[in-house]
């Protein structure tokens, strides 16, 4: 593939137009607050710093025009070996380290030899967290 089709690479896998069609990539940022009780009073919050952060990944395969039929297979592949990934965008922008959490997939408009003609995938990660840096 084209380096200039690449919108997201996730360690090895590479999300493009040529092969799966990255459609939606959503972040989310959370962040922690402590209670705190006080006497008389209603209980106050306390910053005690970031959370991790989730990005989902959205698109659709169609495996018949190129890619093949066992991309999400691969991709579950992949989650199972249990090891943080490294995430860069199209144009160059490292994301850092990101464990996948969850695939899901879904096949519809099946040929006669029940093969899909299309395959929409949703891929949720978590921040990796380092321990330095």
């Amino acid at each position: 593939m084209s380096l200039g089709l690449i919108m997201m690479a996730l360690g090895d896998f590479r999300f493009g137009v040529s092969n799966d069609s990255l459609q939606e990539l959503s972040k989310t940022s959370r962040y922690r607050w402590g209670k705190v009780n006080r006497t008389g009073r209603k209980p106050g919050l306390q910053f005690l710093g970031s959370d991790s952060e989730t990005i989902t990944l959205r698109g659709t395969i169609f495996p018949h025009y190129k890619g093949g039929l066992r991309q999400v297979d691969l991709m579950r592949k992949l989650a199972g070996f249990g090891v943080p990934l490294p995430m860069v965008d199209g144009t160059g922008f490292n994301w850092d380290l990101w464990a996948i959490t969850s695939i899901d997939d879904a096949k519809t408009d099946f040929l006669p030899d029940g093969a899909p003609r299309q395959i929409k995938f949703t891929i949720s990660m978590e921040t990796y967290g380092r321990d330095f840096g």
